[in-house]
């Protein structure tokens, strides 16, 4: 498929049709496949490592991997997974679940959600999150559900659902600046009294249609140059990106992993 560069697909397997689509990839000439071996696979994993190989086992697509020696490595895995399962308390929670078709979170987000409520003691909660998933991003307009958007429009859901049945009484920042345009216009209108009454934010504040460098008045350049002003000295493109999208976030992992000026120069 890849004449120029090879094409590589990677799913998650939360509905259960993760398999299909990779046989069906490969049927229309797709050079690679994100796989997980067997303890790990499919749920909100991507599919199962040994089944897709022997699934290819004689064709002109045959991986001649050894599904032999994968599996010995899997059988240490199995040990560690539930291990992992009974230490968090996990068993139940990334089931195959159809309804994914519907609430359209993405396989690691849905992990992170289900952490974020257990760690507020509200694992019960789970089923409501999902269905509090589609209702905010209804709201803001129906933004797409990759990353950074599926993180803010997550983490609005999960406060609704600790909040109940005070939907929107703790809306973080990173969501109104989604919903006001800062990251992009979302597909759908959103309601103004929504913004303006349920969001709190005024009206002079909602941005119609321009990128985040326009929203913030700065230039990529000009967020480099800020950092650098504070010590983070030769800051990669990725890391200007976040700082720019996420500046508070940004810089707490630079100070949790950097140490300005003399750490944080890159070779």
């Amino acid at each position: 498929m890849g004449e120029d560069f090879p094409i590589d697909l990677h799913t998650h397997c939360t509905s259960g049709f993760g398999h299909a689509t990779y046989l069906k990839a490969v049927e229309a000439g797709v050079d690679i496949i994100d796989c997980a071996l067997a303890p790990f696979s499919s749920d909100t994993s991507q599919p199962c490592t040994e089944t897709m190989v022997a699934a290819l086992e004689g064709t002109e697509r045959d991986t001649k991997l050894d599904r032999a020696a994968i599996s010995e490595i899997s059988k240490h895995f199995t040990t560690v997974k539930q291990r992992i399962i009974k230490e968090f308390n996990l068993k139940g929670y990334f089931d195959v679940n159809p309804n994914v078709l519907d609430f359209q979170i993405p396989g690691g987000m849905l992990s992170n959600l289900a952490n974020q409520l257990k760690e507020n003691g509200m694992e019960d909660r789970y089923q409501d999150l999902l269905a509090e998933m589609p209702r905010v991003r209804k709201d803001v307009g129906y933004p797409p559900l990759v990353t950074p958007s599926s993180q803010i429009v997550g983490t609005m859901a999960t406060f609704n659902v600790m909040t109940a049945p005070h939907r929107y009484k703790m809306v973080p920042n990173e969501f109104k600046d989604l919903a006001r345009g800062k990251f992009g216009r979302c597909p759908v209108p959103i309601d103004k009294l929504f913004l303006t009454d349920t969001l709190k934010i005024k009206e002079a504040d909602i941005i119609e249609d321009c990128s985040v460098e326009d929203a913030k008045g700065m230039s990529f350049n000009d967020f480099a140059e800020e950092m650098k002003n504070k010590g983070y000295l030769n800051p990669s493109e990725e890391d200007v990106l976040s700082y720019a999208l996420f500046p508070q976030v940004a810089e707490e992992f630079f100070k949790k992993h950097y140490n300005p000026i003399t750490a944080y120069v890159k070779k």
